[in-house]
Order: C-alpha cells, then structure tokens, then sequence
C-alpha cells in the first residue's frame, strides 16, 4: 500500500476513499484558479495569496480522512469524538456566509464552502457508524450547533441590522470569536508539552501547518483590510510560532509523566491529534 505523507500526524492511504477525496480538492482548486484567471481582480496581490490559502486550507480539512477510513473499514467509531468536526463544521458554515454577504470575500466562502462539505460528510460517516447511544446524543448535537445555531446567528444579524455592511461585521464578529475559542486545544497542547517535555502531543507538521495557516491568511486579511479575519489568524500565527519553537525545545528531551509510558500514538489520541488546529480563515 502507497502512503502520500502531509504529516499532520496523518498519512493519506491511496484507497478509493482517501485518493478520490484529495483528487476533488485539487480538481475543484484547478477548476476554481483557472476560472477565476479570466477575472481581472487576479491581478490583486491578495487573490494569489488566498488561492495558497485555499490550497492549504483545503489539506488540513482533509487531514482526518484517514480516521474516517478506519471507521467505515472497521465499521465502528470506537473511541473517536465526534465534537472536534461539529464544531469545525459550525466554523465552516459562519464562515461561508460570511464570505457571501462581504464583498470581495469570495476566496473565504469558497474554501469554507468545501470545508462545510467535507464536515458534512465526516459528521454522517460517524453518525452511520456510531451505537445508538452515541448516535442520539451527537445528533441532539448537531441539531443544536449546526442548525439551530447558524439559524439564529444568520436570523438575529439579518433582523437587527438593515444595512449589509453592519451585517457582515456582526457575522465577522461571532466567527471570529468562535475561532479564537477554538484555540484552547493547542494551548492545551502546548501545556502538555511543557509539563510531560515531551512532543507527543504536538506533532511538528501539525504545528507548521497551524502557523503557515495563520501566516498566509493573516497576509490575506491584511492586504483585505479585513479585521475579523486578521484576528483570529493572527492568533493562529503567535500561537503556531510558540509551538514550533516549543517544539525545537522539547524534540529531543527525555519524556516524564506519559500516561501510557509510550512515544507512540494511539488511535484515540490520533483522532484527537487531527483537531488541534482551528479552521482558519
């Protein structure tokens, strides 16, 4: 079996699913690039930087494909958690519509767009495989953060404001806010390096990809003027950094304190693992 290797302690196994996946990401980024060079905005320094951003960000919603793999091949979702791509999926969602109702914002709702996508599918995957139990519980989940949730977000901006300037900058607000919450995972992370002094936990591709991440969509909302998105970036960006200088620290300390005594990931620590880095843009 071949491996195509993005390390975000994630290997993409070249099976039907995984291949198919990763070939419509890029299909569809080709098809969008392509279709937008005929565009005379491309010549904006701002709209080849948010294709890299696309590019990027579309990765690292493909990164847990692999986990799924396992739980349609094994058909069970095991010890895996489904909140990390509810909430990735409410991100996706927000951030979509803010990239409709914002002018010039399209590279952002597109991106999303496809992430809200993906999510879908991962969310429907887990609620197919999990029991019972599990499945009733994550779809009263669901029903609350990705319906009723957006529902009234998207109700109360539309309502309240008339003027569509003033309802963007309310929808940016709460996506932004929603993002930086996020970020208690790889402050959580950094924290479990610092205090067992070892990296298990925070794999360096997925912490270059966090800071490159934040770097190419900080850049983007800078050259946008787009304060809701420079923020929560910009966070990624400090925070990425911390990790990988974290991470030139402790590679080569001994570990103290592991809970299973072993430098190698577990599954459920895997899945885990895939969620650290809030999506983005």
């Amino acid at each position: 079996k071949q491996y195509v290797n993005i390390k975000l302690k994630v290997t993409f196994p070249l099976n039907e699913v995984a291949s198919s996946s990763l070939s419509l990401s890029l299909s569809f980024s080709l098809i969008f690039y392509f279709f937008l060079s005929f565009s005379s905005e491309m010549a904006e320094p701002s709209f080849y930087i948010g294709v890299i951003g696309n590019v990027i960000s579309i990765l690292v919603f493909l990164s847990p494909v692999e986990t799924f793999w396992k739980i349609v091949k094994r058909k069970s979702t095991e010890e895996y958690k489904s909140l990390p791509y509810i909430c990735t999926l409410l991100g996706s969602s927000l951030w979509t519509y803010y990239g409709i109702v914002t002018p010039g914002e399209y590279l952002v709702s597109t991106v999303n767009g496809f992430g809200a996508l993906v999510e879908i599918i991962y969310v429907s995957l887990f609620l197919f495989y999990a029991p019972r139990h599990l499945k009733l519980n994550t779809i009263l989940v669901v029903a609350i953060l990705n319906v009723f949730f957006p529902i009234v977000a998207i109700a109360a901006t539309r309502s309240a404001f008339k003027d569509e300037k003033t309802r963007s900058q309310s929808m940016g607000f709460i996506c932004a806010g929603l993002n930086i919450i996020m970020y208690g995972s790889p402050l959580s992370a950094m924290k479990t390096v610092v205090t067992t002094k070892s990296v298990k936990y925070m794999p360096f591709w997925l912490s270059f990809f966090l800071f490159l991440n934040g770097a190419i969509w900080g850049v983007y909302a800078s050259l946008q003027h787009d304060v809701f998105l420079l923020v929560p970036n910009g966070v990624g960006f400090v925070f990425g950094t911390m990790q990988l200088i974290l991470y030139g620290i402790y590679r080569n300390a001994k570990p103290i304190g592991l809970s299973n005594g072993s430098s190698e990931i577990t599954p459920d620590e895997e899945e885990g693992l895939t969620s650290r880095a809030p999506l983005l843009s």
